[in-house]
């Protein structure tokens, strides 16, 4: 089954500790401005949210590219640049409804999440598991057992 990177704005602090994890990995510079993910900060809300690649089924950008650059990884299903059919055009950037595309400013390169190939360094440096790497089913489980806490928390 198709593992997703899932995301839990209510343990999110903001740290960025993926954005340096990220940018590590991806690049081998801690430098959070050439990660493949940001985290956006809403001032009114008090709210951090993770965003990066949304890995969509009808991707936006793949579907955009005049150089079929954006192709599927079968064993994660990420969707990956091929930078030697990249034509540096940016559509996929313009494309993304989720605004997940950057350009890496040292590289000058469109960037985007590519789950680091089934081990997202995002998830597993995360410290405070907001960020988790997971099948949809064995999220929809946490999430129902955490409903239950709550529940038994509340009739006490």
């Amino acid at each position: 089954m198709e593992k997703l990177l899932l995301f839990d704005v209510s343990k999110c602090t903001g740290c960025r500790t993926c954005e340096v994890a990220c940018s590590l990995i991806q690049t081998g510079v801690c430098n959070p401005a050439s990660s493949r993910r940001r985290t956006i900060h809403f001032d009114e809300e008090i709210l951090d949210v993770p965003m990066q690649c949304q890995q969509c089924e009808d991707p936006a950008c793949m579907n955009i590219c005049p150089a079929e650059a954006i192709y599927v990884d079968e064993a994660t299903g990420a969707k990956i640049i091929n930078y030697d059919k990249c034509i540096g055009c940016k559509m996929c950037e313009i494309a993304c409804p989720f605004g997940a595309i950057s350009v890496d400013p040292l590289t000058k390169t469109v960037v985007k999440c590519d789950l680091c190939s089934g081990e997202p360094a995002c998830a597993h440096f995360c410290p405070t598991n907001a960020i988790e790497y997971s099948t949809a089913n064995a999220y929809d489980l946490m999430r129902q057992r955490e409903r239950i806490k709550q529940l038994k928390k509340m009739s006490l």
